[in-house]
């Protein structure tokens, strides 16, 4: 996760600069496209060919939730993912996000 992380923090900086080069994004076979942290609550993400999946992140949202039989705040973020069907079938991109739907909840998860 620290050499993700560090990975990330270095395109970035780099995107930010418009220092990116294709190479920095050739080969690739999953992208994430994040417009929430511009206050987009959803969107749905077009495939960069050869890739085989996008996945489009949203803001997070305070909304009322129920939990235990009560009504408490509670963060919400919609995840929208784009398959090419040629290479990912939509059960196994449904299954993926069940899986990041389940460490989103509980991070800790990912630690272990």
């Amino acid at each position: 996760m620290s050499q993700i992380a560090g990975e990330v923090k270095d395109f970035a900086q780099k995107a930010k600069n418009k220092k990116l080069q294709p190479s920095d994004w050739e080969g690739s076979t999953f992208t994430i496209s994040n417009l929430g942290m511009f206050g987009i609550d959803e969107f749905t993400a077009i495939i960069n060919p050869p890739d085989a999946c996008i996945l489009a992140i949203g803001a997070i949202q305070q909304v009322p939730v129920v939990k235990n039989g009560a009504i408490v705040p509670g963060n919400i973020m919609k995840l929208t993912l784009s398959c090419d069907h040629r290479v990912v079938d939509g059960a196994t991109g449904a299954s993926f996000l069940q899986t990041l739907k389940g460490l989103l909840e509980e991070p800790l998860r990912m630690l272990v």
